[in-house]
C-alpha cells in the first residue's frame, strides 16, 4: 500500500501563502496603476458628444455647447445619468439616451416634444405634447400656431388631451372647430369653438360626456334652422341637461331647453 505524503513543513506552508498573498498584491496594484494610467491619460478625455435623433428645435451645436460645460470627468467616470438629466432640461427636449463611445466620445440619442396643444392661460410657456405630458418651451417656436389651447388640473393633461381628440371631430360636419377644452377644478368641461361660441358639457368622464356632444350635434342644424339660422350663428350652448340642451343663437337669443330637446 501506498504511503501518505507527509505533510508539508509549518515554515513552507507559510512562505506559499505569502508568496500567494504578494502576488495578488502586486496584481491589484498593478491593475490600479492601468486604472491610474487610463483615468489621467489625455487619450480618454472626453473629446466630443454625437448627438442623433430629432433636433428640429435645438441644432446639434447647440446642444452640446449647453451641455459640455456641465459635464465632469473622463470617458470612464463622466455621470451618464446626470448627462442625460442635462440634455432633458433643455427646451423641446423629451428624453435622452446617452451612452459612451470608445475611446473618448458620447453618443447621446434624442427624442423631441411634438406640441399638440397650448397649456393654461394665454401668453404661458407651457404646452401639451402627443403623449398628453406638459413641458415648457418658447410658443414662439411652435410650427403651427393653430394648436388648441387646453386647460386644468396638471395632473390630468392626458384626460384633457383626449377629451378634445374626441369632441373636435364630432363638431367638424357642422363646420365649427373647437379652439379650447378646459376642465375645471369641480371636474366640469367646456368648451369654446372658432366662431367664440362657448358650450358647457357638463361633469363626467370621456363615456358620459360624448352622448350629450352626439346628441347637440345631431339636432343643432335642426334647432336652428327653426329661427333661420345655421350652425355658425350658435353663441353658447348647455348641454348639462338630461335629455336635451339649450342654445342661444346669434340675432335670436336663449332658446328653451324644451325646443331644443329631441
Amino acid at each position: 500500500m501506498s504511503q501518505a505524503a507527509a505533510p508539508q513543513p509549518v515554515d513552507i506552508r507559510l512562505m506559499n501563502a505569502t508568496a500567494s498573498v504578494l502576488l495578488v498584491a502586486g496584481v491589484a496594484l498593478l491593475l490600479a496603476a492601468v486604472v491610474w494610467w487610463a483615468l489621467r491619460h489625455p487619450l480618454f478625455s472626453l473629446g466630443g458628444i454625437t448627438v442623433h435623433g430629432e433636433v428640429t428645435h435645438n441644432s446639434a451645436a447647440t446642444l452640446r455647447a449647453n451641455v459640455a460645460p456641465q459635464l465632469r470627468g473622463s470617458f470612464f467616470t463622466v455621470d451618464l445619468a446626470a448627462t442625460r438629466r442635462a440634455f432633458e432640461a433643455v427646451p423641446w427636449v423629451r428624453s435622452a439616451i446617452v451612452r459612451r463611445e470608445f475611446p473618448n466620445r458620447l453618443r447621446v440619442s434624442l427624442q423631441e416634444h411634438h406640441a399638440v396643444a397650448f397649456w393654461g392661460e394665454e401668453g404661458g410657456s407651457r404646452m401639451v405634447n402627443s403623449f398628453g405630458e406638459l413641458f415648457e418651451a418658447n410658443p414662439g417656436d411652435v410650427e403651427h400656431d393653430d394648436l388648441p389651447r387646453l386647460s386644468g388640473p396638471d395632473g390630468q393633461a392626458r384626460q384633457v388631451l383626449a377629451m378634445y381628440h374626441a369632441v373636435a371631430p364630432l363638431l367638424e360636419p357642422l363646420e365649427l372647430a373647437v379652439v379650447e377644452v378646459q376642465l375645471t377644478g369641480r371636474g366640469s368641461w367646456r368648451v369654446a369653438l372658432d366662431n367664440e361660441a362657448a358650450v358647457e358639457l357638463g361633469r363626467g368622464e370621456l363615456e358620459e360626456v360624448l352622448p350629450r356632444v352626439q346628441r347637440f350635434v345631431q339636432t343643432l342644424t335642426q334647432v336652428a334652422s327653426r329661427y333661420g339660422r345655421r350652425p355658425e350663428s350658435l353663441l353658447s350652448a348647455d348641454l348639462r341637461y338630461g335629455d336635451g340642451f339649450a342654445v342661444r343663437l346669434r340675432g335670436v337669443g336663449t332658446v328653451e331647453a324644451a325646443a331644443a330637446k329631441k
